[in-house]
């Protein structure tokens, strides 16, 4: 069963950008001489109306000396398991597809800090005007979820792109149903600025009176706590754009090349330290040595042998999965080549 989310005449779908920039979004035109008058201490000067047939987006900007907001800051702690899931399902997104979504699970920590540990894709459909969730594939996969890690819940959702906008406001409020103050992420998988940037916002209601009118988001602070190895993984992909995926030996191929590269600078360091035209350097020795030390030491042959053993393996692999695929579309010929007799 899916979930048909649409804004209706008397709602509003509101957008704190981390430039402090305020969108009103409502979806039929609504008469503005019809708002009471607000007080300009308390509500950002209007700088832009941009109205078309079928919304009116009201282009706030909050004044410099404003810095109350009404959502408590919070920390967005993130792993980097959620950002590769994130980019994987964004690489196997449907052709039609603009952006990915997805549930974030994790905790929330005594001092507010929300622990992202894992999340995963839930298909969607969105336009212009509405936005449709496949609410049992994502309690399916919650459910399982929670079999092997019962103490990771909902804490929020993800979407790819370079910001929020009015589908976000919508989504926002399906997971608001599912947990209290769900964190909204947002990976920029476009590379917009020249990098995948990561943010995290909060939501809060903006009522007039007794009547609720949007959801307001305010960003607050990320933080990326990652290993040595891991971050070294995640400084290359978020600053490399590639055309096409690598295979297994492509791969291995472009390591191999920047392993020998970065060998050749080690000895060129050591090399000019020893002939005297370097001042050595005590840490890049500490490192060099460590980084020595940690190699197994095994014969030459014996290593040759583990690494050729393990290609001919992965050689079989591709070997057996072409000839499944070989088999399945023969049955396939010969099952159709049937039904036609």
């Amino acid at each position: 069963m899916g979930l048909l989310l649409g804004p209706s005449s008397a709602n509003l779908s509101l957008l704190l950008l981390p430039s402090f920039l305020l969108s009103i979004a409502r979806i039929e035109n609504p008469k503005i001489s019809n708002l009471p008058p607000l007080s300009p201490s308390s509500i950002p000067t209007i700088s832009t109306m941009a109205a078309t047939n079928e919304h009116t987006v009201l282009q706030f900007v909050t004044p410099s000396s404003t810095t109350s907001t009404t959502t408590s800051v919070l920390t967005a702690r993130i792993h980097p398991l959620v950002i590769f899931n994130v980019c994987d399902c964004f690489v196997r997104r449907p052709d039609s597809a603009e952006r990915v979504i997805g549930t974030l699970l994790g905790s929330i920590l005594p001092d507010g800090t929300v622990d992202i540990r894992n999340s995963y894709a839930v298909p969607h459909n969105e336009s212009s005007d509405q936005v449709a969730v496949d609410i049992d594939y994502h309690h399916n996969m919650l459910a399982s979820h929670l079999k092997v890690n019962p103490k990771e819940v909902i804490v929020g959702w993800y979407s790819t792109g370079a910001g929020v906008n009015g589908g976000s406001a919508l989504i926002h409020d399906f997971f608001a149903r599912e947990v209290t103050n769900p964190i909204h992420l947002t990976v920029d998988t476009g590379f917009t600025n020249g990098e995948g940037t990561i943010k995290a916002y909060v939501s809060s209601n903006l009522s007039l009176g007794d009547r609720q009118l949007a959801a307001q988001f305010q960003e607050i602070p990320v933080d990326l706590r990652m290993v040595e190895a891991e971050r070294v993984g995640y400084d290359v992909l978020k600053a490399t754009t590639v055309d096409k995926l690598p295979n297994d030996m492509e791969g291995m191929e472009l390591t191999m090349e920047r392993l020998l590269a970065l060998i050749n600078d080690v000895y060129k360091y050591v090399d000019s330290v020893v002939e005297g035209q370097t001042s050595p350097d005590n840490n890049i020795g500490r490192f060099i040595a460590e980084a020595v030390a940690s190699l197994p030491k095994l014969p030459p042959q014996v290593f040759d042998n583990l690494v050729n053993d393990s290609l001919q393996d992965q050689l079989l692999l591709l070997y057996l999965s072409s000839i499944t695929r070989t088999q399945l579309s023969l049955a396939e010929k010969l099952n159709t080549a049937a039904q036609m007799l």
